[in-house]
């Protein structure tokens, strides 16, 4: 292949998911589709992962080519330094996946495309995808990392639904989408899913534009005792740059640790382009995006989850942004 075909940035996928969820059923699937993807994959315990041996070819190394022409390796180091060395056989791959452990948060891992600059050049964010199990998330609700693994999703696959009544589905999905507004939630058996719902969907892309659907976001939608959950703000007019930009600062430097994920579109006063930002924890950016089309109602939309957040104090303090 001729290097000019290769794209300037890798798309990432992050997968993750709470012990026992399918994680490695996903991967496995992603690893044995025909998607047409070549992809490097890095597992962050691999002894657990138990991917079909027959698809290693030499275990040894850290990082391995498999026979169908996938990379493998593992987090035994740190993750920036084993991308690093992915780069170097950028040539073989144009997705990478990284799976993360069951136990772990996967904001640091997000994080690591923020704040490196040679990743930053390198690599794109696609999505995180989190496989939750429809039939014992119950167990795992009051666990911190089950929590955030929700709250930082772009898509959720709602796996082992066969194991539970459509009761149950339809209250366990009213619950996550309390938690997480901005999440695709797609309901599976065997982590069965396409591929292009998991890969390549641009989920994380400030570009793109927010799809937020106002239905999920009533009132009475989500009455639950959950620390974690999502605010959304549809605010007609024109905000001033200087007061939002006031705004966020005092609100990262306050509640930062708890603001998991946010994500906006803004009419600035005086622009004749919307204005996209999105922030995970207290690493935010923001950017001119298209411009406002002819008759298109200029209004600006956020959403922000995290946990112990006040909806009506969000609300008031974003109003005074407005010119």
């Amino acid at each position: 292949m001729v290097t000019t075909d290769i794209p300037n940035s890798v798309p990432v996928t992050v997968l993750t998911g709470y012990l026992g969820a399918g994680k490695t059923t996903l991967l496995n699937r992603i690893l044995t589709y025909e998607h047409g993807k070549k992809l490097a994959v890095i597992v962050n315990e691999f002894g657990e992962v138990g991917i079909d041996n027959q698809l290693v070819i030499d275990a040894d190394e850290e990082i391995f080519e498999m026979n169908n022409g996938c990379i493998c390796c593992t987090v035994r180091g740190d993750l920036i330094r084993i991308i690093g060395n992915l780069m170097k056989r950028r040539d073989k791959f144009d997705h990478l996946v990284i799976e993360t452990t069951g136990l772990a948060d996967p904001a640091p891992v997000i994080q690591t495309f923020f704040v490196d600059e040679d990743m930053q050049g390198k690599l794109s964010l696609d999505a995180v995808v989190t496989v939750v199990d429809a039939k014992h998330i119950h167990d795992h609700w009051e666990a911190e990392e089950a929590q955030e693994q929700i709250a930082f999703a772009d898509v959720i696959l709602l796996n082992k639904t066969d194991l539970v009544s459509e009761v149950e589905l339809a209250e366990l999905e009213s619950r996550i989408r309390g938690m997480n507004a901005m999440a695709k939630v797609y309901r599976t058996r065997d982590a069965a899913v396409e591929m292009e719902s998991i890969l390549g969907v641009n989920a994380f892309s400030l570009d793109r534009a927010l799809e937020i659907d106002p239905d999920f976001l009533g009132e009475d939608a989500h009455e639950h005792d959950e620390t974690v959950g999502s605010i959304a703000l549809v605010e007609p007019g024109a905000v001033s740059g200087a007061k939002l930009n006031g705004w966020l600062s005092h609100l990262l430097q306050t509640q930062g640790p708890d603001i998991f994920r946010m994500k906006g579109i803004l009419n600035l006063a005086g622009e004749e382009q919307r204005f996209v930002f999105q922030g995970v924890h207290m690493l935010f950016d923001g950017r001119p995006d298209r411009p406002w089309k002819p008759g298109e109602t200029r209004k600006n939309e956020l959403v922000f989850i995290g946990r112990n957040l006040n909806a009506d104090r969000f609300r008031e303090d974003f109003r005074a942004c407005l010119v």
